[in-house]
């Protein structure tokens, strides 16, 4: 479950800039909102299923409250995904 875990936390990352540099000035600069209604579709179906699959490897692998903290925390900042994976997740999934 980790593995497909960290690719959730990649893809969710991903959205998050995209929305972040790239549909929001598209939408705000040039008026053009298409993009980010689909994205931001995408983005929130993503960040769901991080949420569960959170809670799910922190049953499976019994983290600790602080460690799942740092993980639910990450989906809410710029970058914050792929510093989770380079600093909890990578190490859970090589054991």
């Amino acid at each position: 479950m980790v593995p497909f875990f960290r690719l959730i936390a990649l893809l969710e990352g991903t959205s998050f800039l995209v929305i972040l540099a790239v549909t929001m000035p598209l939408k705000y600069i040039w008026q053009i909102a298409e993009p980010t209604f689909y994205v931001g579709m995408i983005h929130g179906v993503l960040f769901l299923l991080y949420m569960v699959l959170a809670f799910a490897v922190h049953i499976q692998i019994k983290w600790n409250f602080g460690t799942l903290f740092w993980v639910l925390l990450a989906s809410l900042l710029p970058f914050g995904t792929f510093v989770a994976d380079h600093k909890i997740l990578k190490k859970i999934s090589s054991r």
